[in-house]
């Protein structure tokens, strides 16, 4: 319930850098994806992480128009869209850049980035 007010259970996106840093304050695991609207990839993600969203309520789950937010982009070196920023007690702790990660290619499965995510511990994955 606690979750759920503070914006857990959807993925959402925030209109700006300030509240960035109260979003991430707030919940003890986050996820923020840094996209753009020109770029498809980031549509991919989109998709995925909607699903994620609902299913892992224990993190919260945020977009960030990249372009919006230059300041973050250069402090977090986030140079390749998208990226998720995975920010556990208001600390980055790690990245998922491009689909490296995710077996280089646009088709990967929910289940691959929740594996991912699993793996950096900012959801419970078993």
């Amino acid at each position: 319930q606690e979750w759920l007010s503070k914006g857990h259970g959807e993925y959402r996106e925030i209109p700006s850098e300030r509240d960035f840093f109260q979003e991430v304050k707030e919940s003890k695991n986050v996820v923020c994806h840094f996209y753009r609207d020109t770029t498809f990839r980031c549509q991919i993600m989109d998709r995925h992480l909607t699903v994620l969203a609902k299913k892992h309520i224990e993190t919260k789950f945020l977009k960030l128009n990249a372009e919006k937010s230059p300041f973050l982009c250069e402090r977090l070196r986030i140079k390749v869209i998208p990226t998720l920023a995975l920010v556990k007690d208001g600390k980055t702790q790690d990245y998922i850049v491009g689909f490296t990660d995710l077996g280089n290619t646009d088709d990967f499965t929910t289940e691959t980035l929740e594996w991912r995510l699993g793996c950096a511990d900012i959801i419970n994955y078993r």
